[in-house]
């Protein structure tokens, strides 16, 4: 799917009607978002563009020279977004930039949240811009923001999940583990995207040294890219004190099961001895003809069981 975007006053406008004169359209456009494109759309980029588009794989490569790199196209900057996963847990997405002096170009696989929230205010006349530069620093702008709500949700949630671990006394520690694991998975992936963050926006100074404005703005970023990181430090540790907390909870419970089992093997080992002295099979036993010699063997059995359980009751390991 093609989508692309032209400047209407200060304002960045959707295309509604690209289909009519696409060649027109894509000449007019300051932003052609390219979402997943078919063979037909990407050949259509490709004569436009006068070169080839990046394939899946190209975008995922992970050296820097390939993410980060200027040719005759224009300046490429491939950068990981935070995208919706399966389960509770979320992935992440590279989206290929191609930056020219008269547009920019997005290649992405998927539908990402920055670039749904970045059409709901182009609808609104939220986004003022005037060049593809400053387009691209705002959508940088943004991905930094929604980064930032997504790592304030997972604090509210581990607030969730500390009060399960530690004041719900009826509460499924396997289930605060699972949790946890799926909160300790998406604040990796939110730093792996701001890593990558400070990674592009250096890259684009280098690149934007004409423009004050730009570069003040790109430097905001960087240290609201540096705050973030040391609240996903902080949650981090917060995460492993937590699992830590859990696991110790746990081996309390398990601890408890295995001493309440001890503690009835030592009750019940007395008496199952006198009952095995008096169960063997030989012809003589001594004070088998007596008459008292049931019950007392049974009293007998009650006392050497109720010795140790008082004696571990005293001793509090009860």
């Amino acid at each position: 799917m093609l989508r692309m975007f032209k400047v209407q006053g200060n304002a960045l406008r959707e295309d509604k009607q690209p289909d009519e004169n696409t060649r027109l359209a894509l000449n007019n456009a300051l932003w052609i978002d390219a979402r997943e494109p078919s063979d037909e759309e990407r050949e259509e980029l490709n004569t436009f563009l006068r070169a080839e588009l990046p394939e899946s794989e190209d975008v995922e490569e992970i050296e820097f020279s390939a993410r980060y790199f200027q040719d005759s196209v224009g300046i490429h900057v491939h950068s990981l977004f935070l995208a919706p996963g399966d389960s509770g847990r979320h992935s992440t997405a590279t989206v290929a930039f191609i930056l020219q002096d008269k547009r920019l170009i997005t290649v992405r696989d998927g539908d990402l949240a920055d670039f749904r929230l970045l059409r709901m205010r182009v609808r609104a006349g939220q986004v003022n811009v005037t060049s593809p530069q400053d387009l691209l620093v705002t959508m940088f702008e943004q991905k930094v923001e929604n980064l930032a709500d997504v790592l304030e949700d997972i604090h509210r949630k581990l607030e969730e999940v500390s009060h399960m671990v530690l004041e719900d006394e009826e509460a499924e520690l396997e289930d605060a583990i699972d949790q946890l694991a799926k909160l300790e998975d998406s604040n990796g992936k939110i730093r792996l995207c701001l890593m990558d963050t400070q990674r592009s926006i250096s890259f684009l100074q280098r690149h934007l040294r004409e423009s004050f404005e730009l570069q003040e703005t790109a430097r905001e970023i960087k240290r609201d890219v540096d705050t973030l990181m040391s609240h996903t430090a902080f949650l981090f540790d917060k995460i492993n004190f937590l699992m830590d907390s859990t696991q110790g909870f746990i081996n309390i419970e398990q601890n408890q099961i295995i001493k309440i089992f001890s503690i009835a093997a030592m009750v019940f080992l007395p008496p199952t001895v006198v009952a095995s002295a008096y169960g063997m099979n030989f012809e003589y036993i001594p004070h088998s003809d007596w008459k008292y010699g049931f019950v007392v063997a049974v009293l007998l059995m009650l006392l050497s069981a109720v010795l140790p359980y008082w004696y571990f009751k005293r001793k509090d390991w009860l």
